[in-house]
């Protein structure tokens, strides 16, 4: 057994503890091991230091663990939120919206082009011009909502004409 009274060399304290002499000569500079100390204050302060660095808080790379740490924890509570919404049902993957939506919408579409033929029985009055125009504008509804993306939830309506600029560019065609 060393007398760890004394101080000891830095090739002598890595031995001691299994790092390199480099290593030793890293942390005096770095103020972990007191330049001078005797073996025992080394050797408690290396202890301590190790100590921090397996809680996290010491070290160089300490701020970044804990930065870790925190978006993990963040991470893993969004995904706890998540689950917690779907199982209220106020969340559904993307492919069942998709589904709904695209279901909704052939059955919008189908809807929406028996609006012609039903103008003309129901109201014989209407001219053969009139009954274009409400098809033009019927084909344009369908139209756009096929072309619906995702992006476009986003998207300012303030650019869709009002319904009667829509009639009149049909009318003018």
């Amino acid at each position: 057994m060393r007398d760890l009274s004394s101080p000891v060399t830095q090739a002598q304290f890595g031995d001691l503890v299994g790092i390199t002499q480099p290593a030793v000569s890293e942390l005096v500079r770095r103020k972990i091991l007191p330049d001078g100390a005797s073996a025992d204050e080394w050797l408690l302060a290396y202890c301590d230091h190790l100590r921090e660095m397996a809680a996290g808080r010491g070290g160089e790379g300490a701020g970044e663990l804990v930065a870790e740490r925190a978006r993990l924890a963040r991470e893993q509570a969004d995904k706890i939120a998540m689950q917690n919404a779907v199982t209220r049902g106020e969340l559904a993957p993307a492919y069942v919206l998709e589904e709904v939506l695209s279901r909704a919408g052939a059955r919008t579409a189908r809807l929406l082009e028996t609006i012609p033929g039903t103008l003309r029985r129901r109201l014989p009055q209407l001219s053969s011009d009139d009954i274009t125009v409400v098809t033009a504008i019927v084909a344009k509804a369908r139209n756009l909502a096929a072309a619906m993306r995702l992006a476009d939830v986003d998207a300012n309506d303030d650019d869709a004409p009002a319904d009667d600029t829509v009639i009149e560019e049909g009318a003018a065609e």
